[in-house]
């Protein structure tokens, strides 16, 4: 048997010429280009990150441009469906209001004849109530002046007490729905008698010859 002295360790084998410092194992050092790669794989993943955010924000701006346009659609759509709306509406009232002028029309001409009494009275001022509530506007009136817009002329005449052409009588009433007219006023006009305006301004100015004093005198 062999027997190891105490106080002495084996030492691995160290060739010749070389240090002992040499039998050591060194960790091996990474390299240059071992140490800079992970930094540039960070950088490479940081910039593809940032490739990544912004082809979201892209495409965020995007679908907001486009719900942004698709609202301002429906909200023009809902305007231009509660306009139809509306006008249809206001149609189909007018429609209805003439097929009642006629009926109306029998009703004033009741009234200006004193027949418009007892329950045919109370009929009649009903219809005329809610036809005035559905927005029915009568219009038209004796002396207020011609408007071809609004007026129908049916009888023409010559008045030496008028400056323009004036309805001077009312045969039929105009009736209006908001803007919109059903019927106009048919009426009877005068225009002022021809020569009148000259005669008028003729003794115009003699009148104002009379207040000065008459011409001078040569």
């Amino acid at each position: 048997m062999t027997e190891e002295t105490p106080g002495f360790e084996e030492k691995p084998d160290v060739p010749s010429g070389a240090t002992p410092d040499d039998a050591e194992p060194q960790a091996a050092s990474p390299s240059s280009e071992e140490a800079a790669a992970p930094a540039g794989d960070a950088s490479a993943q940081t910039a593809g990150l940032v490739a990544q955010l912004d082809q979201v924000r892209t495409a965020l701006n995007e679908r907001t441009v486009d719900l942004q346009r698709l609202q301002a659609e429906y909200q023009n759509y809902r305007r231009r469906v509660e306009r139809d709306r509306i006008t249809v509406k206001e149609i189909a009232i007018a429609n209805l209001l003439t097929e009642l002028l006629p009926v109306l029309d029998d009703i004033g001409r009741a009234r200006d004849h004193g027949e418009l009494v007892g329950g045919f009275k109370s009929v009649a001022e009903s219809l005329e109530t809610v036809a005035a509530k559905m927005g029915l506007q009568q219009f038209g009136k004796e002396g207020e002046p011609f408007d071809p817009t609004i007026h129908e002329a049916l009888m023409h005449s010559y008045a030496p007490d008028v400056t323009e052409t004036t309805c001077v009588a009312i045969l039929q009433p105009g009736y209006r729905f908001g803007e919109r007219t059903i019927r106009p006023a048919r009426v009877a006009v005068a225009e002022p008698q021809p020569g009148a305006q000259t005669v008028k301004a003729d003794e115009a100015e003699a009148g104002d010859d009379k207040e000065s004093g008459g011409p001078d005198e040569g």
